[in-house]
């Protein structure tokens, strides 16, 4: 087994523990309350600004990569990757100190909320090895399988970050103040 072969072994072993690690962690933190912590309120918007500003920036690193730009595009991405970390501990954070808004919207519109919603949790669980494999591939120098894996995890990503934001939008209206 090659050099490259064998660290792409350790890295999926790493992307299989972190991707059945993260959504475990969250789904328990989601139940952690911290006592007499002030409810940080005004997260929200800041996590789903940055949901929006993911989908930007892949869109961006897109445009970079087809006009030969590759390191802006890896600098887009790893950027991308940030701030998605950086949503999940704003989003943990918000749900350690409050309570889960209810969807108050009727009709159509309820069912429209929750196949976006649900959808949104789905794939945001499915996208983080599709991320991490791709990245790797892209690390160990492996472009041409991470550009084939890439054309599946972009639209997917994609997705995830703005309906991050649409959820949002649609729950925000029923925020407790």
């Amino acid at each position: 087994m090659d050099s490259v072969a064998l660290k792409e072994k350790k890295f999926n072993r790493l992307i299989t523990i972190i991707s059945i690690i993260v959504p475990l962690v969250v789904v328990i933190l989601f139940e952690v309350k911290i006592p007499n912590m002030e409810r940080l309120g005004f997260l929200p918007p800041i996590y789903a600004s940055i949901n929006g500003l993911t989908a930007v920036l892949l869109v961006l690193a897109v445009w970079a990569i087809k006009n030969g730009k590759r390191e802006v595009h890896q600098k887009l991405m790893t950027t991308s990757i940030g701030l998605s970390i950086v949503f999940l501990v704003l989003y943990i954070v918000y749900h350690m100190t409050s309570e889960s808004t209810t969807f108050g919207g009727e009709g159509i519109i309820r069912y429209v909320y929750f196949f976006i919603l649900i959808s949104h949790i789905a794939l945001s669980i499915v996208i983080i090895p599709l991320v991490l494999k791709t990245y790797a591939r892209a690390y160990l120098g492996k472009f041409e399988s991470h550009k084939k894996l890439a054309r599946i995890t972009f639209p997917i990503w994609l997705y995830v970050a703005i309906t991050g934001v649409v959820v949002y939008l649609m729950i925000s209206p029923y925020y407790i103040n």
